[in-house]
């Protein structure tokens, strides 16, 4: 397999990897056949795949632009993966042009395509790091540069725990984030479960399955389960609903089935 000249030298292009299957179904161009066939493989039992992806993306630009309205104007986005069309700086920024955003990955591809795409704009940037190490975020120098953690922050965890497994605590890190932020800061959060999927559980399971041969499996949690990570924060109407279902542009009604797949919510500190 030839390696493009985007493809860092230090990655497996042979192992698929979530954070390019994800651009993949968004129509992006920086994956690779591996990432493709794995897909494709899981849209097979799934194939609205791509609808819950674009759902996902459609409600973390309203929750942007509701934090700006809120007046939070930081945004730290853990697990921000390969740029698309609709990025948070470039929504934030929109709706206020000195609102700052700090991006977090552990994809080398991710990260690359990253400071590409944020050249010049020095109210943003990318920090390789990783969620189950929130203190390396904390800690870092990337930070201390572009957030006030002495302000409100909007903590975006979108679409990024469920590649968390149990064994690594990750409700012990989004406490030690929460804890380090200061009132009046948001979590934004999106998380996969088989509630809502327009499948027998059956069925979404062999999706699941496919994930298993990532570096990442996907790990589906209950209602409550989600709910959970809002711990310490006041849940923001109208509370931890289908992604469509929160503060929709459009009626919830045209949106395509799959799209209800999973739940999302935002949550602020007193």
């Amino acid at each position: 397999m030839e390696r493009p000249a985007w493809a860092p030298r230090s990655i497996d292009i042979t192992v698929p990897s979530v954070s390019r299957m994800y651009d993949y179904y968004l129509g992006g161009s920086h994956n690779f056949e591996v990432d493709r066939e794995a897909a494709r493989r899981a849209m097979e039992f799934m194939p609205g795949l791509p609808k819950i992806m674009q759902a996902n993306r459609a409600f973390m630009r309203r929750a942007v632009r509701f934090a700006v309205a809120e007046g939070v104007t930081q945004f730290l986005d853990i697990g921000s993966g390969i740029p698309t069309f609709g990025n948070v700086h470039e929504v934030a920024q929109a709706a206020d042009p000195e609102a700052r955003v700090m991006y977090v990955d552990h994809d080398p591809v991710a990260v690359a395509h990253s400071k590409v795409v944020l050249e010049g704009n020095d109210r943003a940037d990318i920090l390789a790091a990783d969620l189950r190490k929130p203190g390396e975020i904390l800690g870092s120098d990337e930070v201390g540069r572009l957030i006030d953690l002495n302000r409100p922050v909007a903590l975006l965890l979108v679409a990024i725990l469920h590649f968390v497994e149990e064994a690594d605590d990750p409700y012990g890190a989004v406490a030690e984030l929460r804890e380090a932020l200061a009132p009046g800061s948001m979590l934004v959060l999106t998380h996969a479960a088989y509630e809502g999927i327009p499948l027998p559980p059956e069925r979404a399971e062999g999706a699941v399955g496919v994930y298993r041969d990532t570096r990442n499996p996907l790990i589906m949690r209950t209602r409550d389960e989600i709910a959970r990570f809002f711990e310490g924060y006041d849940m923001v109407e109208p509370g931890l609903v289908p992604m469509p279902r929160w503060r929709p542009d459009t009626a919830p009604e045209d949106e395509d089935p799959y799209a209800f797949s999973g739940l999302a919510g935002v949550g602020r500190t007193a």
